[in-house]
């Protein structure tokens, strides 16, 4: 048996269609048999509500008198894009405020638009015949514009790596606050309602098909920015009008030391064609594996370090190297299901009509790296390969007697095993001069939580180091935990000397 579009939309058009959630499919399945849900259903929704950073929206504001050509521009102190025409703008979601930066941006703006607030309009111009004025300042509201068209280039993922930090530091990510040693996982997505993972052949997603957008009537533009559907990390471009959407769909956040996001509901109806869409529709959250990858390593490769379902990540904890680590979901599961709840009212009422892909997405897709014309510069292109270390055991009068040489700053603490076990600098041997009180061997006033790099670490990702914890060397490592090199702060001057490493 198989059903066609059109049977469906007389169905829905006529109030006869029997609409269900995502989530409720798979227990349908189960009680009918394919064939039994097949006949019984017509739709199926999807939704997912989460931090879709790729987002944005154009904006035309009409005419000023007299005209401008807005070169320059500012939203509530937020840099819109002015090179597009005279009175038109593009503002994305992540850019931040001059002013407030990380705490408002972008999606702010877009926020306060569907609120109703008045928003602060500066523009610049260099002047011209047909555009004389050179600067603006006014305040508009939504229903001043003449469109406000949101256009993301990157909504509604297929899934999500989970996200764990090995590191020893705190790390602040696009996937929330990461702890170190493992100490919790982040993950995102809605799992069994998420849109995709009810098609992940892309027969039913694709261009023109209409779909729930921050709470408007919307649409597929494309493949999103990205897409990588052969990974399982399919992406949607989508569209919708500004004046139809609501804050209860939409809502701006920001996330500390990453920058402002903003949270969106996505949400696509399917049409329950035949077999095939009964199954995928029957998906649920154990069948859905992702990754747990490691932010504690700074590349774009992150290591993997298991796999888990969303079921398992739902539950709030899960196994990791043979420990119990909580988990926490960075998106909304409630609000997924308003946004699926909301498509079934919509078709329910006659107010959505559906349709195949005027295009269909490519579900053979791999996204590549960047092309890198210029190479990285690595630590071991300019750290020092001789250094003077100190081990544990030895007297702090010793270590002094090295520092004072003027070779180094910082002493390498090595153990028995010749590991690297702290380090001591001038100041550590002036606080115990200062305060004897028994402290006579390095390793008693070493400093034994050690900021450490790699030989093969990106200079840039290096410096970062420093500059966080506020220290001007690092010790090189192996994978034994070695010492072999040492990077101060003052070799990065080799990076821009004659005939230094940048190439």
């Amino acid at each position: 048996m198989e059903k066609s579009i059109d049977e469906i939309n007389r169905r829905i058009r006529d109030g006869s269609a029997r609409v269900v959630t995502a989530d409720e499919m798979p227990d349908i399945v189960s009680e009918l048999g394919e064939e039994g849900a097949l006949q019984e259903v017509d739709v199926v929704t999807t939704g997912t509500f989460g931090a879709m950073c790729s987002s944005g929206a154009f904006l035309n504001f009409g005419h000023a008198e007299p005209p401008i050509k807005m070169e320059r521009l500012w939203l509530n102190d937020v840099e819109a894009y002015g090179g597009i025409a005279a009175v038109d703008t593009y503002i994305g979601a992540t850019n931040k405020s001059v002013t407030r930066m990380e705490s408002y941006g972008g999606a702010h703006v877009i926020e306060d638009f569907i609120s109703g607030k008045a928003i602060e309009l500066r523009a610049q111009s260099s002047g011209s015949d047909c555009y004389p004025r050179r600067s603006i300042t006014t305040e508009v509201r939504l229903e001043d514009l003449n469109q406000a068209i949101m256009v993301n280039p990157r909504n509604a993922y297929q899934r999500y790596d989970a996200a764990v930090n090995t590191s020893d530091d705190t790390l602040y990510t696009y996937m929330g606050t990461l702890l170190p040693h493992s100490a919790n996982v982040s993950f995102s997505g809605a799992g069994t309602l998420n849109p995709i993972c009810n098609d992940p052949n892309l027969r039913l997603i694709g261009s023109g098909v209409p779909i729930l957008l921050g709470g408007a009537p919307g649409m597929v533009v494309g493949e999103g920015t990205q897409h990588s559907s052969a990974g399982n990390f399919a992406t949607l471009m989508t569209t919708a009008d500004m004046a139809e959407m609501n804050t209860d769909f939409l809502r701006a956040a920001y996330m500390y030391r990453y920058g402002p996001t903003l949270y969106l509901g996505v949400g696509i109806p399917l049409p329950v064609l035949d077999i095939e869409t009964v199954r995928r529709t029957a998906v649920r959250d154990e069948d859905i594996m992702v990754s747990i990858r490691d932010y504690g390593v700074p590349s774009r490769s992150r290591p993997v370090l298991g796999q888990v379902s969303y079921a398992e990540l739902k539950s709030g904890t899960i196994e990791l190297n043979n420990e119990e680590i909580k988990t926490s979901s960075l998106s909304s599961y409630r609000r997924a299901k308003m946004v699926a709840n909301t498509l079934k009212t919509w078709i329910q009422e006659g107010h959505m009509t559906l349709c195949l892909p005027t295009r269909y997405l490519d579900p053979s897709k791999q996204a590549k790296p960047m092309r890198e014309t210029r190479k990285v510069v690595l630590v071991q292109e300019i750290m020092q390969r001789k250094v003077v270390t100190i081990k544990e055991e030895q007297d702090i009068t010793e270590a002094a007697k090295k520092l004072l040489r003027g070779e180094t700053n910082h002493l390498p603490v090595l153990n028995e095993q010749g590991r690297l076990t702290g380090v001591v600098t001038t100041f550590d041997i002036a606080k115990a001069v200062a305060r004897p009180e028994r402290k006579v061997k390095v390793q008693d006033v070493m400093t034994r939580n050690v900021i450490t790099t790699l030989a093969d670490e990106p200079i840039d990702i290096a410096a970062q180091k420093m500059e966080h914890h506020r220290i001007s060397a690092l010790p090189v490592v192996d994978a034994q935990n070695q010492c072999i090199a040492i990077l101060h702060a003052s070799d990065l001057g080799k990076l821009f000397k004659p005939g230094g490493a940048r190439p």
